[in-house]
């Protein structure tokens, strides 16, 4: 898959809550992020994958939701490379790994990012141990990954077929931020593009990660379950181009229980072009997962 894929945001503020990390049998971590009243944990896994959950630091900033938010890595994933209790191969729990991370908190709203929401969404073991689940900017099967090609190929950016030759003639972690950085108008809206080109030359990158899902997942995934009674979410940007949102139309997927919203101007992280419109949509969610719970 084009290397572009990954580009994703990461903002270290210095009024986020880091101290607290669980970690569980397999090496998956959970940092939390921020508390607030309630009883709900908010596991925020992200996309890419090789970038780690420092990308959604951002958008928990922007959140104002019941309970605390925890930024959550697979082992071998971003900065989790040396988990304590991860195996000799991290990847061989992946993605099935997010069934502890749910399992390591009660009252869980899982959201996923991206390729972390399709994870989510191929792991039907995570049914029974969570109480809500947000999908962001993700798809219900690998067909949107034809249609991110025919992007790229209708919009190229000559700095990213530069980047790239240079990544795979030298697979060093830090030649995939070039890429990265090239890839800004993909990924961010106009509204966006300054501060998600300045956030995408900050990021961690880990070319096995990627690697790992190129190779044993992204052009093979398609769903494994879908949610039957816990409030759901699926809200993406208007003007992602990274991942196409068509997939949802299909019937099975407009079940009573969920919800879907399209954030005006948003790109692949609509939070960056339009944060309110994210932290309203999260917040009228949180209050259904709360009813959902109390019921």
């Amino acid at each position: 898959m084009p290397l572009a894929f990954i580009a994703t945001i990461v903002d270290q503020r210095r009024s986020s809550i880091m101290s607290d990390t669980v970690y569980t049998r397999s090496g998956v971590r959970l940092r939390k992020h921020s508390e607030t009243e309630g009883n709900l944990n908010w596991l925020f896994l992200p996309g890419g994958p090789g970038i780690g959950s420092e990308s959604l630091v951002e958008l928990a900033d922007c959140l104002d939701v019941p309970g605390s938010i925890w930024l959550v890595d697979l082992p071998g994933d971003g900065s989790n490379r040396q988990a304590p209790g991860a195996p000799a191969d991290p990847f061989s729990c992946w993605p099935h790994a997010v069934v502890e991370a749910a399992q390591a908190l009660p009252n869980v709203v899982f959201a996923g990012h991206s390729t972390g929401g399709m994870y989510l969404l191929a792991t039907p073991e995570l049914e029974e141990h969570i109480v809500g689940m947000v999908l962001l900017d993700t798809a219900p099967d690998a067909s949107w990954h034809p249609r991110f090609v025919e992007m790229t190929m209708a919009h190229p950016l000559p700095e990213v077929t530069a980047a790239t030759l240079i990544y795979e003639a030298d697979r060093r972690d830090e030649n995939i931020a070039a890429i990265a950085v090239a890839s800004t108008e993909w990924n961010f809206a106009p509204a966006g593009l300054a501060r998600g080109r300045d956030l995408l030359s900050r990021m961690p990158y880990n070319s096995a990660a990627v690697d790992w899902s190129e190779d044993n997942f992204d052009h093979v995934y398609a769903a494994r379950w879908w949610p039957r009674t816990i409030p759901t979410l699926v809200i993406a940007g208007g003007d992602d181009r990274i991942v196409w949102q068509g997939g949802w139309d299909a019937e099975r997927f407009r079940t009573p229980n969920v919800a879907y919203v399209t954030v005006e101007g948003g790109g692949h992280f609509p939070w960056i072009e339009n944060p309110s419109a994210v932290r309203d949509t999260f917040g009228k969610f949180g209050r259904s997962v709360l009813a959902f719970v109390q019921a």
